[in-house]
């Protein structure tokens, strides 16, 4: 197995969801849309720049959608697309595994 190519479109989708925020982001939108601040709200930590620069990755990979209302003031909102929602039961397996495996102290210091 140690002269096996890894697949790429396992690599290309690690790419993806390894990045920093975006776990948290997809988790976030998986109990329902939100809008910019609502999801800042739950991710305190993370700077404006960064979720703008997150949100528009996954708009492009198609795995969030934003959505336009016309109203006064406009008002934007973000949800998973169906491919988006396919990854619930990965985000689930990662917070079964997390409440087995990680400390609370290690957490913090990431």
């Amino acid at each position: 197995m140690a002269d096996r190519c890894i697949c790429p479109k396992y690599e290309a989708a690690m790419e993806i969801l390894a990045k920093k925020w975006t776990g948290l982001i997809i988790r976030v939108l998986l109990d329902a849309p939100r809008r910019f601040r609502d999801i800042r709200e739950q991710i305190p930590q993370m700077s404006e720049r960064m979720l703008a620069e997150r949100l528009k990755e996954l708009e492009a990979h198609g795995i969030l959608e934003r959505k336009v209302y016309p109203e006064t003031p406009v008002r934007i909102e973000y949800s998973l697309t169906p491919k988006g929602e396919d990854l619930s039961p990965v985000i689930q397996s990662i917070e079964k595994w997390a409440d087995q495996w990680v400390e609370f102290k290690e957490a913090e210091q990431v």
